[in-house]
């Protein structure tokens, strides 16, 4: 068997090729690996969010005194410890609801940022509903992302149900 060295036009052809095909096949399957991580680093931040929020719904179960899920208390009938314990949960709960808002709302979202932000917004507007949630917004909400802020009250003051 006898090899023979490829001539100078055989080398320039080689290269026409792989710079018509090798090259925009190369961009793709870049495209495709890039797009690929970045949707899995959505996911992976909107799994770290729903563990966030698992976490908090344990606070809540730690906290059923306060019956922040079943019904409103009038805040006369609570004692000023578990109006404190009421005014941190809604603290955190707001920060967590800022949190997702950053990462993850977008004002022209694709279809998969969405569906993970529609959960999000389900959550915002359940405790927009209530009268003591929406009552301490004002205080909530100081300091927060301005664009957060607004969203939250738009719902807030709209009392819509979610989308």
């Amino acid at each position: 068997m006898q090899f023979r060295l490829w001539t100078a036009e055989e080398w320039e052809t080689a290269s026409y090729v792989v710079t018509v095909v090798g090259f925009p096949f190369a961009l793709l399957v870049y495209y495709l690996e890039q797009r690929g991580e970045r949707q899995n680093e959505e996911e992976e931040i909107y799994q770290r969010l729903s563990d966030e929020y698992a976490d908090f719904s344990k606070l809540l179960i730690e906290n059923a005194d306060l019956q922040l899920i079943s019904k409103e208390l009038d805040p006369k009938d609570l004692t000023p410890e578990q109006r404190e314990r009421k005014k941190i949960i809604f603290e955190i709960l707001i920060s967590l609801f800022e949190r997702a808002f950053i990462l993850v709302y977008e004002e022209k979202m694709n279809k998969q940022t969405a569906r993970l932000w529609a959960s999000w917004e389900d959550y915002i507007v359940f405790w927009c509903k209530r009268n003591d949630f929406r009552q301490s917004l004002d205080e909530l909400l100081q300091g927060e992302d301005p664009d957060f802020a607004n969203y939250v009250k738009k719902i807030a003051k709209s009392g819509r149900q979610s989308n």
